[in-house]
């Protein structure tokens, strides 16, 4: 068994840090018994030391119980390559509450950054990484990141909306790096419930409270002295861009564009239950909103094309993989509907990215976009055959050239807006 306490921990005060390391050169899971205080600590060689109080709190959230079968998404994070099958355990924690996943993605991290994946492997140098928590408006700590680059002066911000299936401590780590490689300081923020902020896991009660959190933080990004000045853009994936969108209609003025790639303003027909189905969860959802009942085929085969990257989706540990949660499931069907009424009201400058083989997010609604935004400033670009993850689960030549497309559009619209 891999994570043990003694009785003496439940009354421990104050709280006692509690070392969780990581030997990489060796397989043996490390623990030693600490005689004068009946305490045991686990080791695993990760960089930064875990707290007591979020071990404790995430045996607390994560109770023993009986065996029961295992969900899809619980065996899919059992089977990672390469990883030690000591400190894969750590993948059996209840991941619902954040101190758990806190724990997870410590003892991940390095493994994470090391994958066999383009977007960790191309060159970055230059680029200066910080990463905080912040308690919001709403009392909940919120887990953000910024990468800056280091030896020359920033061209743009650009505040990251992640998806549904995502946090911003993996693929959007090479993400953000590529961009700050290229002069931007790319900002952004697990969404309440998601990565390594507070909330349920995977759940959204109201996606107009999640776009007013994700206001916030970016509005106190865009206030700050060193950044005022520059041009600011929203950048969205899938979800996030949903996110993207109406965070914009929201700050109708205060953007200088937005790159949206394979938007959520619908989810594809195939990804949405039958008309009956879809009315039993309404009445369901009022009553279990936070159950996982919404079935849902495997997202990483319908979203990743090049087979061995759609493997190493497996390593994005703190991801919400399961079945969506009813409350979740119809509000983003509520705000896609929202979304699609609202096409025509979008004015800022934008740079639309779609797979044209995209089975979860609908690219002729991407097309619905580019027709009926009033603003004059847009572009549209269909990827023929590319699937739902352009920015990872395509080729790596696909994958550079959406990022050239990307930051030739962006260089054009900085310099536009500085001059």
């Amino acid at each position: 068994m891999l994570l043990l306490y003694m009785p003496s921990l439940l009354t421990s005060s104050p709280p006692t840090p509690l070392c969780l390391s990581y030997y990489s050169t060796s397989r043996a899971l490390h623990s030693r018994n600490d005689t004068s205080s009946s305490q045991i600590s686990l080791c695993f060689w990760v960089s930064k030391q875990i707290t007591y109080t979020d071990y404790y709190r995430a045996r607390v959230s994560s109770p023993k119980s009986k065996k029961k079968k295992k969900s899809v998404a619980e065996v899919a994070r059992m089977r990672l390559d390469g990883v030690d099958e000591d400190l894969e355990k750590l993948l059996d924690l209840d991941l619902d509450q954040a101190p758990a996943r806190r724990i997870v993605r410590r003892a991940f991290k390095e493994i994470q950054l090391s994958i066999d994946h383009c977007l960790f492997k191309a060159p970055n140098n230059g680029v200066k990484m910080k990463e905080e928590y912040e308690e919001n408006s709403r009392g909940l700590m919120i887990f953000t990141k910024c990468w800056l680059p280091e030896t020359s002066p920033i061209k743009a911000t650009i505040c990251f909306c992640h998806g549904y299936g995502d946090t911003c401590t993996f693929f959007i780590e090479g993400i953000a790096k590529k961009l700050a490689s290229a002069g931007y300081g790319v900002f952004a923020m697990d969404y309440p419930g998601f990565g390594l902020s507070d909330g349920l896991h995977g759940y959204i009660p109201s996606l107009d409270r999640l776009v007013d959190d994700v206001a916030e933080h970016f509005s106190k990004v865009k206030e700050d002295p060193e950044y005022k000045h520059l041009p600011s853009f929203l950048f969205g994936q899938s979800m996030g861009g949903a996110v993207a969108l109406k965070v914009h209609l929201k700050q109708p003025h205060a953007w200088s564009g937005a790159i949206l790639v394979a938007p959520m303003c619908k989810i594809a027909d195939d990804m949405v239950p039958s008309w009956l189905v879809t009315q039993i969860l309404i009445v369901m959802a009022k009553i279990l909103p936070k159950r996982k009942l919404v079935p849902q085929n495997d997202f990483s085969e319908m979203a990743f094309r090049d087979l061995k990257k759609r493997k190493m989706t497996s390593f994005n540990v703190i991801a919400y993989k399961d079945k969506p949660r009813l409350g979740s499931a119809l509000e983003l069907l509520r705000t896609t509907q929202v979304i699609e009424r609202q096409l025509g009201e979008i004015s800022l400058p934008l740079l639309i990215l779609h797979g044209e083989a995209d089975i979860v997010t609908d690219p002729s609604v991407s097309k619905a976009l580019y027709e009926k935004a009033k603003s004059l400033d847009k572009k549209l670009i269909l990827y023929k055959d590319a699937y739902h993850a352009l920015l990872e689960g395509e080729s790596d030549e696909l994958i550079f050239q959406v990022f050239d497309d990307i930051i030739s559009w962006l260089d054009k619209h900085s310099i536009r807006n500085t001059s």
